[in-house]
């Protein structure tokens, strides 16, 4: 059995890069361990591979994230994300975001989505 998530890539990036705007030691703050910043070189530059801009469609403002050029590997940027979620969906929180309570979604197998969506259902 294959396991999927689907989740929405520019909210989880946005919500790393407000982590990591957060002072050192304040609630919320995500920070890579030590001084060195030979050691935190390629991530950084990973980090830093896609920038933000802000799209507004249908009375919405979003950001959405869009790769520089100039930097092509975003790799661990995208791993860092996937952590996020990850954490998120095993229960972890942020201290002072307020957590909305998501409705219970029905469990569908791919099988069953798919005869659904041929149904229109």
């Amino acid at each position: 059995m294959v396991r999927r998530i689907l989740i929405d890539t520019n909210y989880w990036k946005s919500f790393v890069y407000a982590r990591l705007a957060v002072a050192m030691g304040d609630p919320g703050c995500l920070s890579l361990f030590g001084r060195d910043a030979a050691a935190h070189q390629l991530i950084a530059e990973h980090i830093t591979a896609e920038t933000c801009v802000k799209v507004s469609a249908q009375g919405r403002v979003v950001d959405e994230w869009k790769w520089k050029e100039s930097r092509p590997d975003n790799h661990w940027l995208d791993c860092l994300v996937g952590c996020s979620v990850a954490a998120n969906l095993a229960g972890a929180t942020v201290p002072g975001i307020i957590q909305v309570r998501k409705r219970k979604r029905e469990r569908v197998d791919f099988g069953e989505w798919q005869r659904r969506a041929r149904e229109g259902r």
